[in-house]
């Protein structure tokens, strides 16, 4: 009794291993599919931007890019043809072809879709004189040779042009195939040079540094301008912090469209419209951060504050050397945070400085100026929004550890 109470608790306990195990599997088999749904777009778009501009309109479309396979033939470099199994140059173009098969072989409606049993050149078979009858339309007679040395009467379907293909290295081997429907030889090819014509094309490489300067100062203004608020209005006791605090906060409830003719009008006034100032100074300030502090420091105990006090620091003592070495996950949320849109911002850009040479422009505008300047070549237009996209992606990867801890931290849900 004891042995068989012990081979059934360990068959409950195998088959409970194995449900979980199965269970696993299926729910992470379902996450990597949704995750590569999700990515796919992004992995498109990187993979087009190393494309060339017609290997963006293949038809049906590739992930990976191709370019063709040349070689040099008569002193020139032409492309190479898979033509039966065999890689071939074309060397002539137009000759005129004979296309036969039966009558119960011919497409009425279209002929050139018939199923063709002989081609030969042109005035090479012999006209029998007489037609045949197929729906609507007659068909000449030939008597033509065979490959196997036999004749047989067939219907001329339709005559054609076709391109004559050799080998590049023995002349006397060639083939004959149509030239708009000849396979080229194609190699996988990834061409970095697009992101070279991207970045000197429209200037973009100057809106990168631009977008980087003005990106780096609003993220640096937001973090000092939301630590000083976040500690004032956290530990600091003065008549109607409440009521301030919530009229601030409540300034994110206020939509953009409503700030940008005021906003503007005082850019005007100032003389920073046309001016990278005016994408950076009314930009380092910001409620969402200064709450996103505020609740972080409230989690810090005032012990820590009290005892610095006894040690003589100051207010912004404290704050320097207690609160922000505590404070490396909500100030690295709001580096984030504020990286992001600084980076992505396209309505204020337009607006003020859209109409200002080129060398002020921010890689939004530049993009958008791409989108028009390289609009038959999608293959630049995708390099340069993979351009804009990493540098904002790499970041969210290397401290999204830090972003997550933030946000638990602060208490937001």
């Amino acid at each position: 009794m004891a042995a068989f109470a012990s081979d059934s608790g360990f068959s409950r306990d195998r088959a409970y291993t194995i449900r979980v195990w199965a269970t696993r599997i299926v729910i992470y088999s379902l996450l990597i599919v949704v995750a590569f749904f999700m990515l796919f777009p992004f992995i498109y778009m990187v993979t087009t931007s190393l494309k060339t501009a017609n290997d963006v309109f293949h038809s049906p479309p590739r992930l990976f890019p191709y370019s063709p396979v040349t070689t040099v033939y008569n002193n020139e470099v032409v492309p190479l043809y898979n033509i039966g199994g065999k890689a071939l140059v074309l060397a002539e173009e137009g000759i005129r072809f004979d296309f036969f098969t039966t009558a119960d072989r011919i497409n009425t409606e279209a002929a050139r879709q018939s199923e063709i049993l002989v081609q030969l050149p042109a005035d090479t078979a012999t006209a029998t004189g007489a037609t045949v009858t197929v729906g609507d339309d007659d068909y000449e007679v030939y008597m033509v040779t065979l490959p196997d040395g036999s004749t047989q009467e067939l219907l001329r379907a339709y005559s054609g042009g076709l391109g004559r293909f050799v080998d590049p290295n023995d002349a006397s081997v060639e083939a004959f195939a149509n030239v708009r429907t000849a396979e080229q030889a194609e190699v996988v090819q990834f061409n970095w040079e697009n992101y070279n014509a991207v970045l000197t094309l429209n200037n973009l490489n100057r809106s990168l540094i631009n977008t980087a300067v003005v990106t780096l100062l609003v993220t640096i203004g937001q973090v000092i301008t939301s630590l000083l608020g976040g500690y004032a209005f956290s530990r600091m006791n003065f008549r109607g912090k409440d009521a301030v605090f919530l009229v601030y906060l409540g300034t994110i409830m206020i939509p953009f469209v409503v700030l940008i003719i005021p906003l503007y009008q005082l850019m005007v006034m100032i003389g920073w419209q046309d001016r990278l100032a005016s994408l950076i100074l009314p930009w380092i300030f910001t409620a969402y951060g200064t709450f996103l502090m505020r609740q972080f420091f409230i989690t810090i105990p005032k012990d820590l504050e009290e005892a610095a006090l006894l040690d003589g620091l100051s207010r912004l003592g404290i704050l320097l050397r207690v609160f922000v070495p505590l404070s490396g996950a909500a100030i690295a949320t709001q580096a984030i945070i504020t990286f992001l849109y600084a980076w992505n911002s396209f309505i204020w850009p337009l607006i003020i400085i859209g109409d200002s040479p080129i060398e002020n422009h921010v890689v939004t505008l530049s993009l958008n100026t791409l989108k028009n300047a390289a609009a038959s070549e999608p293959n630049l237009v995708l390099t340069g929004a993979a351009v804009v996209i990493l540098p904002p992606l790499i970041l969210f990867i290397l401290a999204q550890r830090y972003f997550v801890e933030g946000i638990a931290n602060t208490g937001m849900k």
